[in-house]
Formats: C-alpha cells, sequence, structure tokens
C-alpha cells in the first residue's frame, strides 16, 4: 500500500518561482503541491482549506510580509514551513528572525538565472520538504523556562559554577543542523561570561553565519564572531564556522586556535560537524565536550563519537526537543553520546561536570 504524498502549499509573489518549485516538487514521487499563492492572504484561504503537510513561503511579499504571516501562523494553525530567501544580508537577517519564529529550514534564492538556479537546488530543496514534513513544529516563545543569561559572576547558589572559569585548556564543541539556530543559541544562553571556549559549526550558508554570529553576540553571555583563520581559542567566546569553510581546531603551542579549510564536503556539507569534531578530538582529547543538536543528516556522529573515545564528555539533544532528530539520533546509535538530554539541560550539564573537574 503506498504512502499518502507529502502535500506542499508554495506561497511566492513571483510566478516563475511559484512554477519551477511546483514542477520540482511535483516530479518527486512522495510530494505533491496542492495549491499556490501570490501572497499570504490568498494562501490563508488554501492553508485553512487544504492542511498541508509543508508551506514554502517567501519571505519578502506584498500586502503581508512573510515573517508577518509565518508569526500569524504559528500561533493559530503551526505547520512546517520552509522559507525562501535571499542570499543578502537582509535576507539573512530575516531568515533568522523566521526560524526564531518557528519555521524549520529555509532554501536561498539563487542571485543569478533564478530557474536554472532552482533546478541545481533540486535534490536539496525536496530533501528540506521531506524533513520539515517530520519535523516538530512548536510556536516560538521567549519561554521562562530557558536559561536566563548572567553576565555577572553570582556570589550566591550556583557560585561553584560561576568562579573564574577553568583554564583555556577546556573547551566545547558544537554542531547541529535544521532547528540548530534557535538549540545553539538555547545552549549559549546556559553558559556563563567566563565559560570555555566554544567552536561552533551550523550548517548555513556564507553571509548568513556572519549575521547568526552577530545575532548570537547580541543575545548571549558570551563574545560570538564567524571564525577566522588563526584566532585563539578564549574563555568566554564562540566561534562560528563561516559557511563554505571547514572550521578545525589546532594547537600552537600551549594554546588552542582556529584553522579554516576549504577541502571538499564532508557528509554534504561545508562547513562540517565531522570536520571539527575529529579535529577536536585529535588536538583537545579529554580536554573538550562534544555537543550534538538537531539536525537532518549524519554529520557529526562519527566525529563525536572520536571525541569520546578521546576521553570528551558528550551529549547529545533528545528527540523531544529537537526539529529533526537526524544528527543526535545517529550518535546515539553508535554510541557516540555519553548522556542524552533535553536542550534546557545540556549547557547546566555541561558547567556541573566542568565544575567537578
Amino acid at each position: 500500500m503506498s504512502m499518502k504524498p507529502i502535500s506542499v502549499v508554495v506561497v511566492d509573489d513571483s510566478a516563475l518561482i511559484r512554477s519551477v518549485l511546483s514542477a520540482i516538487i511535483n516530479a518527486t514521487p512522495d510530494m505533491r503541491v496542492v495549491a499556490t499563492a501570490s501572497n499570504p492572504l490568498v494562501a490563508r484561504e488554501r492553508i485553512r482549506e487544504l492542511d498541508p503537510d509543508v508551506i514554502t513561503l517567501d519571505i519578502e511579499m506584498p500586502q503581508m510580509n512573510g515573517l508577518d504571516f509565518l508569526e500569524r501562523l504559528m500561533a493559530l494553525k503551526p505547520t512546517p514551513v520552509v522559507m525562501i530567501s535571499s542570499l543578502t544580508e537582509r535576507g539573512g537577517e530575516l531568515t533568522l528572525r523566521a526560524l526564531e519564529l518557528g519555521a524549520v529550514d529555509f532554501v536561498t534564492k539563487p542571485q543569478f538565472s533564478i530557474e536554472q538556479g532552482m533546478n541545481e537546488y533540486a535534490e536539496m530543496i525536496v530533501t528540506k520538504l521531506r524533513a520539515a514534513a517530520s519535523a516538530r513544529v512548536r510556536q516560538r516563545q521567549r519561554s521562562a523556562s530557558l536559561p536566563v543569561p548572567m553576565q555577572e559572576p553570582s556570589t550566591t547558589g550556583v557560585a561553584t559554577m560561576r568562579r573564574p572559569m577553568l583554564s583555556t585548556e577546556k573547551l566545547i564543541a558544537v554542531g547541529a543542523s535544521t532547528g540548530g539556530t534557535e538549540a545553539i543559541r538555547d545552549f549559549l544562553l546556559g553558559l556563563p561570561f567566563d565559560a570555555p571556549g566554544v567552536v561552533i559549526v551550523q550548517h548555513m550558508p556564507e553571509r548568513f553565519t556572519r549575521t547568526f554570529a552577530a545575532r548570537l553576540d547580541r543575545e548571549t553571555p558570551l563574545t560570538v564572531c564567524e571564525a577566522e583563520e588563526g584566532q585563539r581559542v578564549l574563555p568566554g567566546h564562540a566561534y562560528i564556522a563561516p559557511g563554505n569553510a571547514h572550521l578545525l581546531l589546532k594547537r600552537n603551542g600551549a594554546q588552542y586556535v582556529t584553522a579554516l579549510s576549504s577541502q571538499p564536503l564532508c557528509n554534504g556539507h561545508r562547513p562540517s560537524v565531522d570536520v571539527l569534531f575529529h579535529s577536536v578530538a585529535q588536538h583537545a582529547g579529554a580536554n573538550a565536550i562534544g555537543v550534538i543538536l538537531t539536525g537532518m543528516g549524519r554529520d557529526g556522529a562519527a566525529g563525536l563519537l572520536a571525541m569520546r573515545q578521546a576521553g570528551a564528555e558528550t551529549y547529545a539533544q533528545d528527540e523531544k526537543t529537537c526539529v529533526v532528530f537526524g544528527m543526535p539520533r545517529e550518535a546515539i546509535a553508535i554510541g557516540a553520546a555519553a548522556e542524552v538530554l533535553p536542550i534546557d539541560r545540556i549547557a547546566p550539564q555541561v558547567m556541573r561536570r566542568l565544575a567537578r573537574t
């Protein structure tokens, strides 16, 4: 018995984008476009009538922009949404806001030759739509249950976790993909301002990673930047792998430093979580902590296992709090994660472990 195809509503003010996306989706046996809409007002009626599995949504449209529509949709009828974004600084800022509001993922429009470019993205588009259809979707709220950033040392309660921190020998490595922008933010919010240095891979294209780093720098206790070649990894700082470059950890004497590489894609990605984690296993060993968060695919599982085998503490986000459980599931299946925890418990547990060292 064949399964019901994934139903998709395409919302975009460009007739060309609607046509190209529809052709890509309808050429895929397990999904079909059930409606298209040129603006959110028309889309609202189509979604109400058809109850689709996934929606593709342009960010900038007439009458009501995609962010306003997304916010209303997530409040009234949470549905998996994949945003269609422009590959610009403004597009990056709007896309991060869409992910914060509850969008599952995004696809960037080619800057030239829209039709050819979108067709070249066809495999990626259907893969993201397929993952979105099975994603956990919830309205995004600034919940009181999330960790509150602490900018100054505490003198009560958790003082043992807030002392001038540890040593530069300690290091935290984090990997994430689909759903990871919010999971990484939540993880960093749970760290004190003087936590060990954090190196991070989030699967994102160029330009978007710089915007992402700037957002985390504003909103979390740590100083966050897009990683550059040869930076010293300092306590209280986090380094985001640039889009289209692998981030690696290396040593310069007693210090950890960042390195960037244009070596081939690993697990279909550059930056790759596995590339980072393997380098951390090699150069930091038992002084490192590995964290794998929500994401599609298996990138990071083998690297997290290498970290655990090198003596590192390792953690995976649990299924209930993941948007997509692919990457943590793969890591858990091969024994790479020593502990599996909800996202809001990972950072506190990391700090408890570090306070005992």
